[in-house]
């Protein structure tokens, strides 16, 4: 066989098996922002955590009136005060509010881990959730962080969305 028909043939069977092979691939979007924020498990993670730092919350506010009541006794009684008691009251104001912004920085601190916690655990959710409709629709990629634009067609989040929720009323009515 000369070259040309050699190149010739090779030319045919990377056409045939070229196309062959070359399928046409699905791929999906996932607004991973949008699912947290509007999923049921999302408003439950937020009620939960209300209810779980609600009991420091409000020793907190009661410790902010508190304080609130002594600086305004000061600035009332300052004039009729003697300045044992005064010097008494400032530092107990000055305590107080050490104390006060003490425990704030640690109710934040908590509160923030937790949140977090909450989070984490309802990103490895979505991520499971993401992965099955993936196997059932025969999705080859789905995408989610660094996307610059995706078509409303590729995007799943409401399916992801939707199958949260059902996951959520089923685990609430066991």
């Amino acid at each position: 066989m000369n070259k040309s028909a050699i190149v010739f043939v090779a030319l045919c069977l990377f056409c045939v098996f070229g196309i062959g092979s070359a399928q046409a691939q699905k791929i999906a979007y996932v607004n991973t922002e949008k699912v947290v924020k509007k999923s049921p498990q999302s408003a439950a993670i937020l009620k939960s955590l209300e209810a779980e730092f609600k009991k420091r919350n409000d020793a907190l506010l009661s410790k902010r009136k508190k304080l609130k009541k002594l600086e305004e006794k000061l600035g009332k009684d300052r004039s009729i005060m003697s300045s044992s008691e005064k010097n008494n009251i400032e530092q107990d104001i000055r305590r107080r509010r050490r104390e006060l912004n003490n425990s704030s920085a640690e109710f934040r601190e908590d509160l923030n881990l937790r949140r977090s916690e909450e989070i984490n655990k309802l990103l490895r959710k979505i991520s499971e959730v993401v992965i099955n409709i993936g196997k059932r629709e025969k999705i080859d990629m789905v995408m989610s962080a660094g996307v610059a634009y995706a078509s409303d067609s590729i995007d799943i989040s409401d399916k992801v969305l939707q199958q949260l929720g059902q996951e959520f009323e089923k685990k609430g009515s066991k």
